[in-house]
């Protein structure tokens, strides 16, 4: 993959669809998430016509603060998952990606006080329109061990969600998947903020 990479999708659509593109503006996925679902079901094409599907992210129970969200291939081969991490999450979000039943990577927040800031001043009109806008997340993607491998930022935006996606050290293509698929489950999950 060319990075940075670019992920956008509008927020006043009915359903979330999002684009990713590469350093060259070429389409790499079109991620569409199922409307009134109980449980989270988010299904990843090559292209926007939606020709060929290539991945799936389902979530193991009804719409939960524990969820976890496993990936699978158009064949139905597992390629990990996604969950959050408990109680840690509400300081700052806080997600582990699995492989195997063990922990592969993490994704944190790498400002928990732009969480705090943005739910403080989010409750006062204007000033929280204001906040929502120029306090944007940014979450970094590390092994366990604390070596840092991507970082997804998100960018300021009106009508849009945009994420910037930057690498950060070398990684073999399959965690490369794991990760985005991961990282575009967060940004579904905490689209609301920033």
């Amino acid at each position: 993959m060319q990075y940075p990479l670019q992920l956008s999708f509008k927020l006043l659509t009915f359903g979330q669809r999002i684009v990713a593109r590469d350093a060259s503006g070429n389409i790499l996925m079109f991620i569409k998430q199922k409307m009134f679902k109980l449980k989270e079901k988010v299904e990843i094409y090559n292209d926007q016509n939606q020709s060929q599907l290539m991945f799936r992210i389902e979530a193991d129970r009804v719409i939960d603060f524990s969820a976890n969200y496993s990936f699978t291939d158009a064949s139905g081969n597992e390629w990990g998952s996604v969950r959050r991490k408990g109680m840690r999450s509400l300081w700052a979000a806080h997600y582990q990606v699995m492989q195997d039943g063990q922990v592969d990577m993490e994704i944190h927040e790498e400002s928990p006080m732009k969480k705090v800031l943005e739910s403080l001043l989010g409750e006062i009109p204007v000033i929280g329109l204001a906040a929502v806008y120029l306090l944007n997340p940014s979450y970094i993607v590390s092994r366990p061990d604390g070596t840092p491998l991507l970082r997804l930022t998100k960018k300021p935006a009106v009508f849009e969600g945009k994420f910037v996606l930057d690498k950060l050290s070398d990684m073999p293509e399959d965690d490369e998947l794991r990760s985005l698929m991961a990282l575009l489950m967060i940004v579904l999950l905490e689209r609301g903020r920033g």
